[in-house]
């Protein structure tokens, strides 16, 4: 079978795809939710090779993706002023805004430094105590623990030039929002593994028995991705909707609780507006107001910042299970990774960059009627 050589275990991956193929019976349509797992398997072939009653969407499981294109002007906006040493992780710098991205502020003589932790940042607020350090906290929850450490650090060190855009999200109420929409096509869910380490999966079970879908706790290897699935499967198959753990090894169902109650004292719960999908409530964290004072957006005064996406990019149908990537008429042609319309085409997780770098250009479903005229 083509692929399965490059399997870590082909025979494995061979009798768990036997498995799937012996228990689908009847067409479902199931989500993974992290961008991760969806390179897993555009990389691997995973979604070609699975029976045809199988259909994988992906979605809005791309930290990156979904950071709102105004929190992207925002930081450009910080990014480009005199005093700042604007610090990001290395995958945020090209993501566009209205007009431009981090690289092309950096070209025009903006302090802007790739770090690869948040505590860099804060070292770097301590050795400039004359410029203002401000750190780009984005994510899911798998994130946050870090930037939530940073900014108790930068508290307790008394370091009143460093500050912190946040922009981060949570996954249940995005399924939430996925599950509740009138246009859902989604039976069942991979949840992100990484997310479910530190944060449990107790929060899905409502979610599980409210909406009547499995949701799988899924890790990111090939072969993690196939029990993931045939886990859901056979769930819809026997008409089960519970939450399962598929990723022991590195989840409990209660998760890391010293990270949790870190994050309970250093962020609080509020709306969130997603890129592409808009705003969902109850979905972001924002800082406490016991670190208000770290709030780079009340810092620089940039909160006020409204934009709009492009017309021409459908990544939020994308975010959303709605469409594929190569169903997007843009993909490809006017949105390419060196001159990408949305964020999906230019993140390391996202589901357009996946189709591109694995040459996905074609949409079998809207191929297949010329083949079977064929």
């Amino acid at each position: 079978m083509k692929y399965l050589d490059e399997f870590r275990d082909p025979a494995a991956a061979q009798a768990l795809f036997a498995e799937i193929r012996r228990i689908a019976k009847r067409p479902w349509v199931l989500m993974e939710v992290c961008g991760g797992q969806t390179h897993s398997i555009i990389r691997n072939g995973i979604d070609q090779l699975l029976p045809e009653t199988v259909e994988l969407i992906h979605g809005p499981g791309c930290p990156v993706c979904v950071t709102p294109l105004e929190t992207i002007d925002k930081a450009l906006a910080i990014a480009a002023r005199p005093n700042v040493i604007f610090c990001s992780f290395g995958d945020m710098l090209r993501v566009p805004g209205s007009a431009h991205d981090l690289f092309r502020v950096k070209s025009a003589g903006g302090d802007v430094r790739v770090v690869y932790s948040p505590l860099d940042a804060v070292k770097l607020a301590q050795a400039n105590p004359e410029r203002e350090v401000v750190f780009f906290g984005i994510g899911f929850e798998t994130t946050a623990p870090a930037n939530a450490m940073a900014v108790v650090l930068a508290k307790r060190l008394g370091l009143p030039n460093f500050s912190m855009l946040v922009s981060h999200v949570l996954v249940p109420p995005a399924i939430e929002a996925i599950l509740s929409s009138a246009r859902n096509r989604v039976q069942g869910f991979l949840a992100a593994g990484h997310v479910c380490s530190v944060m449990g999966y107790w929060q899905y079970h409502p979610l599980a028995e409210q909406y009547r879908v499995p949701i799988v706790v899924t890790g990111f290897e090939p072969l993690d991705v196939l029990e993931g699935i045939r886990r859901a499967v056979a769930q819809l198959e026997e008409g089960r909707h519970t939450v399962e753990n598929a990723y022991a090894r590195a989840v409990t169902e209660a998760g890391n609780r010293p990270a949790q109650q870190m994050l309970a004292e250093v962020f609080t719960v509020t709306d969130r507006t997603w890129r592409g999908i808009g705003p969902i409530p109850a979905s972001g964290w924002r800082l406490s107001d016991a670190y208000a004072e770290f709030d780079a957006a009340r810092r620089f005064t940039v909160e006020d910042i409204r934009t709009q996406e492009s017309p021409l990019c459908r990544s939020g149908q994308v975010l959303q299970g709605l469409i594929k990537p190569n169903q997007c008429p843009a993909f490809g042609k006017e949105c390419t990774p060196q001159k990408p319309l949305g964020a999906t085409m230019v993140s390391g997780e996202g589901a357009c960059a996946a189709y591109f770098r694995y040459g996905r250009f074609v949409n079998a479903e809207a191929s297949a009627p010329a083949a079977q005229a064929a």
